[in-house]
């Protein structure tokens, strides 16, 4: 098959692509490239077809400052080798590419035996991924949040002010949120829904760069809210993990667990989207709710990934934040989590 295959890359990761198909299959060549372009991820994700069997291919484009390249790599491995992530071809941190077996996906809202199943499988998978051998350390999640959420007021994004009450409420929660570094495992930091793959058999994790050592009820609050809306569902979930009934200290760590996730993806996403100019500081807090949001990009009216949708969905989340401190429940699970 012609070198012509590699078109469909862009020119300058291209001798890349290139050195990562030789670095896994030798002098096999590829027959078929093809770009897949759904999620948020900031690398090039390609399907890759060698010898009539499909893989894909991971493509760097740039590292931010939180990334140091080698631990993403690392975690990536680990969870390969647990079964946690599909299996690992080649890798390569310093030239930025990795190639794993390839897994197609199929909507986790059409999973088997319902929601219930999902949660039992999800909440089994992430205490898998937490008995591995522990991912490399970042240091504290509380202040790690509370350092993004202060560089994303100190870049002069949002007008003075507007964001004080996040600040006084991630304060707070942090204050109420113990933390132990000795109990830390092995953790994905990001298992939204276009992170999980069902690949119709089993469930996968993809996406490791912002992987690290955190706090065991992270990867739970992240998968709680993307998928479990009701108390059923998290209970469920919560009893899968723990391999018992949860108790109503754990349960109060969940809730608090949420809003650490709600505030971190807030920042995440208003951090990333900061090179975008503007012509004054925003005043503007008005977003739809995460419901409204979802829908906008089943429309097709959002597309994640975008500038313009990532910094509506960093207000979303911020807006989540909030609603969420002045809710009964937040205040309850501060009482019975100290």
């Amino acid at each position: 098959m012609s070198e012509a295959v590699y078109d469909v890359i862009p020119e300058e990761p291209r001798a890349v692509a290139r050195a990562a198909v030789a670095a896994a299959f030798g002098a096999v060549r590829a027959t078929s490239i093809l770009p897949i372009t759904q999620g948020a991820s900031g690398a090039l994700i390609y399907r890759v077809d060698v010898n009539d069997k499909a893989y894909l291919l991971r493509l760097e484009r740039k590292r931010d400052g939180f990334d140091d390249g080698g631990r993403g790599y690392v975690c990536m491995r680990t969870a390969a080798e647990a079964g946690v992530a599909p299996p690992l071809i080649a890798a390569d941190s310093a030239a930025g590419f990795a190639i794993m077996e390839f897994r197609p996906g199929k909507s986790l809202f059409d999973y088997p035996s319902g929601r219930v199943a999902l949660m039992r499988d999800l909440g089994a998978l992430v205490a898998r991924l937490q008995a591995t051998p522990a991912f490399p350390e970042v240091g504290d999640y509380r202040a790690i949040l509370t350092g993004m959420l202060d560089s994303l007021i100190g870049s002069g994004r949002f007008k003075s002010g507007l964001l004080d009450e996040h600040r006084a409420g991630l304060a707070r929660l942090t204050e109420a949120y113990s933390w132990d570094a000795t109990k830390t495992v092995s953790s994905h930091n990001d298992l939204n829904p276009g992170n999980i793959i069902f690949d119709g058999e089993r469930l996968w994790f993809v996406d490791w760069e912002l992987a690290f050592r955190n706090d065991a009820l992270i990867d739970v609050a992240n998968l709680a809210n993307y998928l479990a809306p009701t108390d059923e569902l998290r209970d469920e979930l919560l009893r899968a993990w723990l391999g018992r009934e949860p108790d109503r200290f754990v349960r109060a760590r969940l809730v608090l667990a949420r809003q650490l996730v709600r505030i971190g993806y807030a920042c995440l996403t208003l951090i990333a989207t900061a090179g975008e100019p503007r012509a004054e500081p925003d005043g503007d807090l008005s977003a739809p709710s995460l419901a409204e949001f979802h829908q906008m990009l089943v429309r097709g009216q959002l597309r994640m990934g975008a500038p313009e949708s990532m910094y509506l969905y960093g207000k979303v989340y911020l807006n989540e934040f909030l609603a969420n401190l002045s809710k009964p429940e937040f205040e309850q699970a501060v009482a019975r989590a100290g």
